[in-house]
């Protein structure tokens, strides 16, 4: 009989979970529609460009020397770390190759947008989950202003924006870092060094970078102001919701990096023939 019970109260937790999870997720999906079409909305209005402006410098400008850090140290630790394997085959003159299409492709992009997430999100989640928390979300929407448009479109827009622009300068200081340790350092033939970069990096392999940007830009403002928006009350639920933001962050860059590896390789494959025909 408490086999019985036990069973059940086992089925009834997982079903709760369950149906917890789905309402969880639907609140989410409802959350993102309502940003969307905020900030559809906002672009159109030249009144809310200060607001827009101002979670640039917040988001992009003071975001800059982490990103430059990061990359720097990114391209230095690539150059450090492939010079023997590469020397051993007697082709180190290609390390230029490897550190750049790594960074502007793969490391570039993930680790800027995992600082961010870092930076920016903690900041955008603490910000908002204060103001739940104090009910300053509440008092925007008791005068009338939808606080979705007011509070989160500014921030969503800015980090759509400035997170590919972040993620180019990461790129750059990354391949002048790689540089640094290749050719100063390790004493790679500097023109060797840029020319089988210059054949090896194509416009395509930089560009995916960039787009890839723009997805982890909606997704870091996207989950940052949710739990912002919906943290518990008190010091504490503000903290756990910037750890939650965090780490929800990363991982959904990470599933979105897995994704457009997967489609940007197809649609490359797809595309390659055809570019030998002309």
């Amino acid at each position: 009989m408490s086999n019985g019970n036990g069973n059940s109260s086992l089925l009834a937790k997982f079903g709760a979970s369950v149906i917890e999870t789905i309402y969880h997720s639907g609140r989410f999906a409802r959350f993102q529609w309502a940003a969307i079409t905020a900030s559809c909305s906002v672009c159109l209005k030249p009144a809310m460009y200060p607001l827009i402006l101002n979670q640039m410098l917040a988001i992009g400008v003071r975001s800059v020397p982490v990103v430059a850090i990061t990359g720097a140290f990114v391209g230095m630790v690539l150059a450090i770390q492939a010079y023997d394997q590469l020397a051993g085959l007697g082709i180190e003159e290609h390390l230029g190759v490897l550190i750049n299409l790594s960074v502007v492709k793969e490391l570039g992009p993930v680790l800027a947008a995992v600082m961010l997430a870092g930076r920016v999100g903690g900041a955008l989640t603490a910000e908002l989950g204060t103001m739940n928390v104090t009910e300053q979300i509440l008092a925007v929407q008791s005068m009338g202003t939808n606080p979705i448009r007011y509070l989160v479109a500014p921030r969503w827009i800015a980090c759509l924006f400035l997170t590919p622009v972040l993620i180019i300068y990461g790129d750059f200081l990354g391949m002048l870092g790689g540089y640094l340790i290749s050719v100063p350092y390790l004493g790679i033939n500097n023109a060797a060094y840029w020319n089988f970069s210059a054949s090896g990096v194509e416009f395509w392999d930089i560009s995916i970078g960039i787009v890839k940007g723009f997805f982890f830009g909606v997704a870091i403002a996207g989950v940052s102001c949710y739990k912002g928006f919906h943290c518990k009350q008190g010091a504490q639920g503000v903290g756990e919701a910037c750890t939650e933001a965090f780490v929800g962050s990363f991982i959904i860059i990470l599933a979105i990096d897995f994704v457009l590896v997967v489609v940007s390789k197809a649609v490359y494959s797809s595309l390659w023939p055809l570019r030998m025909l002309l």
